[in-house]
């Protein structure tokens, strides 16, 4: 009997699909392409990245975050998976292994099953590993997975919308929090 390939739940990051809107949109608004103003930063822009970043806002009207990203770019800093969703994917990977590895790594079993708990509560759920989290997605970030300790997975809940009581069990930790399907029905919204 064949197995059947269970579909992933990691999906690509909304942050991937803005920088491709931003190296789409940047010709029409500037008059330049991505590649061009690195080349005319390069060229032109000073050495140090931070003084980069003011040069462009100062002298070219950039706001920061068009700033800093293009100023990125000139020195090489960001990489290639954020126009691309299959190589963020990859990198999405390398992302969670990353998390788990050395004293880490007992949690791992604990993360697969917070992921596989999370992707039940609907076809909609996706995880989108960054660097030090994985935040599950619907329409926004509704909860997030972070291995904070070698003994201790944090799980948090974004609950901004829930009007009820806190369970005394749960720790609030600077937001209001209840439980992962709460979180995900308050983003249906």
């Amino acid at each position: 009997m064949a197995k059947v390939k269970m579909k992933s739940i990691y999906g690509v990051h909304p942050g991937v699909n803005m920088m491709v809107d931003w190296r789409e949109s940047l010709p029409a608004k500037t008059g330049r392409t991505l590649e061009q103003w690195i080349a005319l930063v390069q060229r032109d822009g000073p050495d140090d990245e931070a003084a980069r970043r003011q040069w462009l806002k100062e002298k070219h009207g950039f706001g920061t975050n068009t700033a800093w990203w293009i100023a990125e770019q000139s020195v090489g800093k960001s990489g290639n998976w954020e126009f691309d969703g299959d190589a963020y994917l990859k990198k999405a990977q390398q992302y969670v292994a990353d998390q788990y590895t050395s004293g880490k790594a007992a949690l791992k079993p604990l993360y697969d099953r917070l992921l596989e708990i999370g992707g039940e509560l609907g076809d909609d759920v996706k995880a989108c590993p960054c660097q030090t989290i994985v935040p599950l997605y619907r329409n926004h970030v509704f909860a997030q997975i972070k291995p904070s300790t070698r003994t201790r997975i944090d799980l948090g809940f974004a609950l901004g919308k829930y009007d009820g009581d806190m369970p005394a069990r749960l720790i609030d930790t600077g937001g209001k929090a209840k439980w992962l399907k709460t979180a995900y029905v308050l983003d249906g919204d």
